[in-house]
């Protein structure tokens, strides 16, 4: 496995893959004063024909960046699940995303690509997240919720069944969602209440 930056976010995806006996022989980042990272090696930018055949993960929480750096990537992506997560059988998820320590992925969710679900996130039954979207750490989504692309529900914040929530919205940390939120909202509060719009 390689990923691609090296902050933070890519220290807990090391641990992720490092507790199930993965091996990252590279990290791809900008920063030429960064050299390694908990003991893997920083190789500078993104160079394609650098480690070909290993998988990627783009180890970076914004969801915007995300999205701006997949289209250029041309390893196959690979994904990460911390084994004390919980992910059902019948749940599906897409390439390049990660589950972190003690979240639960429940029956019949549907996980796009390139999305983070954080540590203690809780995705109930049949919810369906599309690309890019961040699940912060303790937020719980109950059955059937829907997350547009690109959304980031905030630190404890929980979802009521059914829910939908646009694409590039951003819920608040501790929000309580009670009915549906349009895309490019944020909404905070309890209940959640839209308070502005934001653009990609």
């Amino acid at each position: 496995m390689i990923l691609y930056g090296g902050s933070g976010h890519a220290k807990v995806i090391l641990d992720c893959l490092e507790a199930r006996g993965g091996l990252v022989q590279g990290i791809f980042d900008d920063n030429h004063d960064l050299k390694e990272l908990m003991g893997v090696p920083v190789v500078g930018q993104y160079r394609p024909h650098l480690f070909p055949d290993q998988p990627l993960i783009i180890a970076i929480g914004n969801n915007r960046i995300r999205l701006q750096i997949a289209p250029m990537i041309r390893h196959r992506f690979g994904t990460a699940i911390h084994p004390s997560a919980q992910v059902s059988r019948s749940a599906t998820g897409g390439e390049g995303s990660v589950v972190f320590h003690n979240a639960v992925v429940q029956a019949g969710a549907s996980v796009g690509k390139h999305c983070i679900i954080n540590t203690a996130a809780s995705i109930d039954h049949d919810c369906r997240l599309e690309d890019f979207v961040h699940i912060s750490p303790n937020a719980a989504l109950c059955g059937s919720v829907q997350v547009g692309e690109g959304t980031q529900i905030g630190t404890g914040a929980s979802v009521i069944p059914g829910v939908r929530i646009g694409k590039w919205c951003v819920i608040g940390a501790g929000a309580v969602v009670t009915s549906n939120i349009p895309d490019f909202s944020v909404a905070v509060g309890i209940p959640a209440r839209v308070i502005k719009t934001v653009e990609l």
